[in-house]
């Protein structure tokens, strides 16, 4: 059975992540057949393939340390060719619409050009580069900024990326940290390929350097989308913590352009129906990541925030090697009042790994009593057999508690 278009793009980014570029010319050439041919592609298949191919030979016959770094360049080249052929492709057969132009001057086209439109043109960027900085246009850039950034989900564009990543010091606040936040958001989500594209780690370097402040902002931005995921941790926050007149005026337009109100409500919206199941995926794979690495880095302070951060949301991902770090945070926490299934389950979890067999399995018990049907608890709970058992638990025990618990 043929794949499908989305089944061919992970096989050739799981084929391009390990430089195997002969597998994904062998979907990309199967794409072109459909363009026909008079695609505007074929020359820039056929150099790539030729290189490849002698690249192989070079190697076959000789030791040259310069290879490795060739074959970085043109795995990079074939990104972009793949890029280039995938967005006609979409337009070939209906996926995304055939676009033109946009009216500047109402959000609603602004919203719905850059969020379809494939093939972005120099001038377009160069429109956004301009308005980012236009204080007078803030609602527009901020609804341009977010709409590309969505697009860019579909359709890799590394000068729209350079182009928000530009965005990250403008003059606005608001309009800066969008780019920043979707940058991180974008440079995880095509983390296999960032390692091929210099100009945006360079690009995205520079300008968290050019913050001076030590790349706090940025580390607080990754913060704030990890808690963003978390559904209790928007409910908590209260109408006094974000008053209407706190809500920036920029944005304030934007939620009345969407036809959002401006309160709380209306923040929360904009987060739990667009962005949470994006960010979700995201902060999954988040700790592996170029960018995570770039923001968090090596210090022990930066890294034990981030690492609480997580358990706020109700993840061990960056305690499971720090048990006792997470036992006295997650302690302290359900001491507060907390009730969150996930928290006991974590609680019973660290518990376990300590040695401490019955209050393990009392915390587990409280999770499950708190979740609405045994379904529910082993969602949570099965997810973390493996870490479990990596840190030296016994499958077999893994077992014995999970049967116990169905009967609670």
């Amino acid at each position: 059975m043929a794949q499908t278009l989305e089944e061919q793009i992970v096989t050739i980014e799981r084929s391009l992540g390990e430089r195997m570029i002969g597998h994904a010319l062998t979907v990309v050439r199967t794409w072109l057949n459909e363009l026909g041919e008079t695609n505007p592609f074929e020359k820039a298949y056929l150099d790539i393939q030729q290189n490849y191919t002698d690249l192989f030979s070079r190697w076959v016959s000789a030791n040259d340390e310069g290879l490795d770094k060739e074959l970085d360049h043109l795995t990079g080249n074939t990104y972009r060719l793949v890029d280039a052929v995938y967005a006609d492709i979409r337009l070939q057969r209906g996926v995304s619409p055939l676009m033109h132009s946009f009216n500047e001057n109402n959000l609603q086209s602004v919203m719905h050009y850059f969020s379809n439109h494939v093939h972005p043109l120099e001038t377009d960027l160069e429109w956004l580069a301009k308005i980012i900085r236009d204080p007078s246009r803030g609602a527009t850039a901020l609804m341009a900024v977010s709409s590309i950034a969505h697009g860019l989900r579909q359709c890799f564009s590394e000068q729209s990326i350079l182009t928000l990543i530009d965005g990250i010091n403008s003059g606005s606040d608001v309009i800066a940290e969008q780019c920043l936040s979707n940058v991180i958001l974008l440079l995880a989500h095509y983390d296999i390929r960032i390692d091929y594209f210099p100009d945006i780690q360079n690009a995205f370097a520079n300008a968290v350097a050019e913050m001076n402040d030590d790349g706090e902002q940025a580390f607080q931005t990754l913060c704030s989308l990890v808690l963003a995921t978390n559904d209790e941790w928007l409910k908590n926050l209260t109408v006094k913590e974000l008053r209407p007149e706190d809500v920036p005026q920029e944005l304030q337009s934007l939620l009345e352009a969407t036809g959002e109100d401006s309160s709380l409500n209306g923040i929360q919206s904009i987060i739990t129906n667009t962005e949470k199941e994006y960010m979700r995926s995201i902060i999954d794979i988040l700790p592996d990541t170029w960018v995570y690495n770039v923001v968090v880095g090596e210090g022990y302070e930066r890294q034990n925030r981030m690492a609480l951060t997580y358990l706020t949301v109700g993840r061990m991902d960056m305690v499971w090697d720090n048990i006792e770090l997470a036992s006295r945070w997650l302690l302290e926490h359900l001491r507060k009042g907390a009730n969150a299934p996930q928290d006991y389950i974590n609680y019973g979890h660290c518990m376990l790994l300590q040695g401490d067999r019955v209050m393990a399995f009392e915390n587990y018990r409280q999770a499950r009593l708190l979740c609405k049907s045994s379904k529910d608890f082993y969602n949570l709970f099965r997810p973390d057999r493996k870490a479990l058992v990596d840190h030296g638990v016994p499958l077999e025990q893994v077992y014995l508690i999970e049967d116990q618990l169905l009967k609670v």
